[in-house]
């Protein structure tokens, strides 16, 4: 289990604005945090399948390996309910268990008490687990043929939660602190390629050969992930890093050349957020018959070797179409999502948001301020400023999708807030690593930065992610005075920004109630707000 940093939750102006949405027990059994799910802490899975591609279904079990942190005779665990429990044992002894929804509730038959002891639980299951519709964005299996005709398998379940196709603890808030080992064995002729390091196949003399991965760092359930084709194996040792790329066969000589950018982003991301998290584990592409995702260690990549997001740019500046979306943003992940990791979806902005922000801080690397800056202002066109980033707790509910580039356009607000480059990058590192392989939320995020810069930035995170509006600046001329005001939903709301007056940067600090500034200002015409550093309205 990676750390977990408990504080208050939800703010009393949140409850209200989410108090209008409907939740069932279904979402509160998969999002909450019950004594069934917070008395034990998962140390290792150890996943052994079979997965059929002419039938689409998968037989095998899962043995989780867990300890006692509160008295309990009883846990959850997690299984769709359209997957079948064939049997759960501990000590070769059946095990009873109730099902609700995809809650799976197993009776230990007797209190297992806190202790060093460490118990294993074996769980068999079969079944056809849930076929995407339109993955990632909706959470289930990918079973097609590559251009040979071959089957090209693919999982992705964020959100909608691994249980899917695997028994799990599925919630964030609790990760194998001892990792796993994912042994699926597929036709043969193919190749299952899933996190960590091969550790090799068998051929099992049956028409399936069954590959074994090793992880060994702790791992988000919806990161572990099965990738069955025709895959060719390439890499290389890139200054200390093991990089690796599993392709289709066809597509090798195509991969080999788009892949370069990897490097130059790897230079850049190491540069900026420390170290690469998981180098025990290697960094892997593996192409995907879906869009892409950011499994640990075997990021999914599908952008069909095209520059930009399917060969658009998302921005409309152009600079988008200068790297493949894919490989930036996805591998960005490994940092923030993998290694700091939101202990609810809730809070996934703390995902999404700085993922957002990679991007933009790789184009600065690669080609400089102004043309990030660029890049991060073309985000606002994807914002639609209509629910908060932050979603409900504790039901499996993400917040708004502007948690992607309104979280980028805040952090590049907060990087102008505190307005010392030098400074943010040292921030930014230090958050990065004291929070590596933990789990957080945002009152953490919050109070960290609030310590890092000296400054209560309490009312400006309020603003930006527990509610849609943006802070509008207002300012006016009265009796020949120049005075400005943010319109906030708090009012306590204050925050600096930089104006020009006549071509001439110059500092304010406006607060929820007029200011009346020293300022010379004979025409407001004279006045233009500095946008591009700072996500605001300006009126």
């Amino acid at each position: 289990m990676k750390k977990i940093f408990f504080l208050s939750l939800i703010t009393l102006t949140f409850q209200t604005l989410t108090a209008q949405e409907t939740f069932t027990r279904r979402d509160s059994l998969h999002g909450g945090l019950r004594p069934e799910r917070t008395c034990f802490n998962v140390l290792r899975y150890d996943l052994n399948i079979k997965i059929n591609p002419e039938d689409k279904s998968i037989v095998g079990y899962n043995n989780i390996t867990f300890g006692i942190v509160e008295k309990t005779s009883k846990i959850q665990l997690d299984l769709f309910s359209n997957m079948q429990v064939d049997s759960i044992l501990m000590n070769n002894q059946k095990l009873k268990y109730t099902r609700e929804f995809d809650a799976v509730f197993i009776d230990l038959s007797y209190t297992l008490a806190v202790d060093s002891r460490t118990r294993v639980i074996k769980f068999y299951y079969s079944g056809k687990p849930i076929i995407a519709k339109n993955a990632p964005w909706d959470g289930g299996f990918v079973f097609k043929n590559d251009t040979e005709g071959k089957p090209w398998i693919g999982v992705a379940v964020q959100g909608t939660g691994a249980s899917l196709w695997y028994p799990v603890k599925d919630t964030q808030t609790d990760e194998p602190d001892n990792g796993a080992t994912i042994k699926v064995a597929v036709p043969n002729g193919l190749m299952n390629v899933s996190n960590g390091r091969l550790l090799g196949s068998e051929d099992l003399k049956n028409g399936y050969t069954r590959w074994d991965w090793e992880i060994k760092n702790p791992i988000n359930n919806y990161n572990i992930t099965v990738n069955i084709g025709d895959y060719v194996h390439f890499g290389e040792n890139y200054k200390g890093l093991d990089l690796d790329y599993y392709i289709l066969r066809t597509n090798e000589a195509k991969a080999k050349k788009q892949f370069e950018q990897v490097k130059p982003m790897m230079d850049c991301y190491q540069s900026k957020f420390g170290k690469y998290p998981f180098a025990e584990d290697g960094f892997k592409l593996v192409e995907t018959p879906y869009l892409g995702m950011e499994h640990q260690s075997a990021v999914a990549y599908g952008n069909n070797y095209m520059q930009g997001y399917l060969g658009n740019d998302l921005t409309g500046t152009g600079i988008g179409l200068l790297f493949d979306y894919i490989i930036i943003h996805e591998s960005g992940h490994e940092w923030f999502a993998n290694s700091v990791t939101s202990k609810d979806i809730a809070d996934m902005w703390i995902h999404e948001g700085f993922t957002n922000y990679m991007e933009c801080v790789y184009v600065e690397c690669l080609y400089g301020y102004d043309k990030a800056m660029e890049y991060t202002n073309g985000l606002q066109a994807s914002v639609e400023n209509t629910k908060p980033i932050i979603g409900p707790f504790g039901v499996n509910k993400e917040g708004s999708g502007d948690m992607y580039p309104k979280g980028a356009l805040f952090l590049n607000t907060l990087r102008h807030i505190v307005n010392d480059d030098a400074k943010w990058w040292k921030i930014l590192l230090k958050y990065s690593e004291e929070f590596r392989n933990k789990i957080i939320d945002t009152e953490m995020v919050n109070a960290f930065f609030n310590r890092e810069t000296g400054m209560d930035l309490t009312p400006v995170f309020n603003q930006y992610l527990r509610v849609s509006e943006l802070p509008t600046l207002n300012f006016r001329l009265k009796d020949n005075k120049f005075e400005f005001r943010w319109d906030s939903s708090y009012k306590d709301f204050s925050m600096p920004v930089d104006i020009k007056i006549k071509g001439e940067t110059v500092r304010i600090q406006p607060k929820y109630q007029w200011t009346t500034s020293k300022l010379k200002v004979s025409d407001l015409k004279d006045i233009t707000v500095v946008k591009e550093r700072f996500y605001v309205n300006v009126r």
